[in-house]
């Protein structure tokens, strides 16, 4: 992975000397990650044009392999505790002569900005905007792997939680259950809080489980993911308990299932983002739900569970190949519950098959 790393780091820096800066301060975590291999909490990286710097808090000598940076990178241990990362990179930056730094502003607070100012007043500081960002949203082959190892986990989590007796138990207990059992199959924890919603809260997004048990007739939707070796998936499902569904129930998954189908199928290098979404919402919005619907479709995933693209009716931008992206589209009806289906994929040329589903559990309205 040291080469992937280092041509990671060489974009960067062609990206900075085209706007004038040749050296970056990179701050956000992710990104961190993303070109130097590993992100130690409160961790900054220097590049320049002939040293790359990690500056952190502790020594890494003592962490597992795993978790130590990209052998090209040269690690600085702050001296002292309770340093700033960022401000040191900063003064490193200065005592080596560098004429100017490009910051990831949108990640830095107005008190570290004047610190930074504050210890290299001779270094002109410009903003790095989301250009590592940019470069993170399309994926290579080892970094699908690593999602689709996480989709595998995430489903198989959820397969045997839907074969296990659900009647009279909480939302928030059924949640840690599926947390639990993420872990227990590889993963490196969940990819966010984990989602259970029943009866009159199910369908509504990112909804936080409450001591509500499940009931015979209720819809139970679940929206959970995976994290592995840093790269996090997602998958959402809804199902009914105990019996078979009423017809609104069925009207409304099927509904709901027609515009997640329309979604996923739309996802082709070259289309617009909006469309994406677009080709979902008409589905729901023809049918009266207009005021219902989510502010997007989907969104991109990776080292982040919420990444660009956003596929929104206001987006801008065309979908490359090998960007993954979640399919997500749901209604709730206040009172009743509703229905929400969420797959995460990777866009895919028609040639190879099209996009590539990564979470398979079975979409079928089932009756647990």
């Amino acid at each position: 992975m040291s080469e992937v790393y280092a041509t990671r780091r060489a974009r960067l820096r062609e990206r900075c000397n085209v706007g004038g800066s040749p050296s970056a301060l990179v701050t956000r975590p992710a990104n961190i990650r993303y070109l130097a291999g590993a992100s130690p909490q409160g961790a900054a990286l220097l590049l320049s044009q002939d040293d790359d710097v990690l500056v952190c808090a502790d020594p890494l000598e003592d962490r597992p392999a795993e978790g130590r940076p990209d052998e090209g990178v040269r690690v600085h241990t702050l001296s002292g505790p309770g340093g700033d990362a960022a401000v040191a990179a900063a003064g490193l930056a200065q005592a080596a002569g560098l004429d100017s730094v490009a910051l990831e502003e949108h990640h830095l607070t107005v008190a570290r900005h004047r610190a930074i100012r504050s210890v290299a007043p001779r270094l002109r500081l410009t903003d790095l905007g989301g250009a590592v960002e940019q470069l993170r949203v399309v994926k290579d082959e080892e970094e699908i792997s690593c999602l689709r190892i996480g989709a595998e986990i995430a489903d198989q989590a959820l397969g045997e939680l839907l074969e296990s007796i659900l009647v009279g138990r909480t939302e928030r207990h059924l949640a840690l259950e599926l947390e639990r059992r993420l872990v227990d199959h590889g993963a490196d924890g969940p990819a966010f809080a984990t989602s259970v919603a029943t009866g009159p809260n199910a369908g509504r997004r990112g909804h936080r489980p409450t001591d509500r048990r499940v009931e015979e007739g209720d819809f139970l939707s679940v929206c959970l993911g995976a994290t592995y070796r840093g790269y996090r998936c997602e998958i959402g499902r809804t199902f009914v308990i105990g019996t078979s569904p009423a017809d609104w129930q069925i009207e409304l998954y099927d509904l709901v299932f027609a515009a997640q189908r329309a979604g996923r199928e739309s996802l082709m290098p070259g289309t617009a983002y909006r469309d994406v979404d677009r080709a979902a919402r008409q589905v729901l919005d023809s049918a009266g739900h207009s005021e219902r619907l989510l502010p997007l479709t989907g969104h991109g995933v990776g080292l982040e569970i919420d990444e660009d693209p956003q596929l929104s009716p206001s987006a801008m931008g065309k979908l490359d190949a090998c960007v993954p992206v979640t399919v997500e589209p749901g209604i709730h009806l206040p009172g009743r519950g509703g229905v929400r289906i969420d797959d995460t994929l990777v866009v895919r040329p028609e040639a190879d098959g099209g996009p590539e589903l990564l979470t398979i559990t079975t979409k079928e309205l089932l009756a647990l």
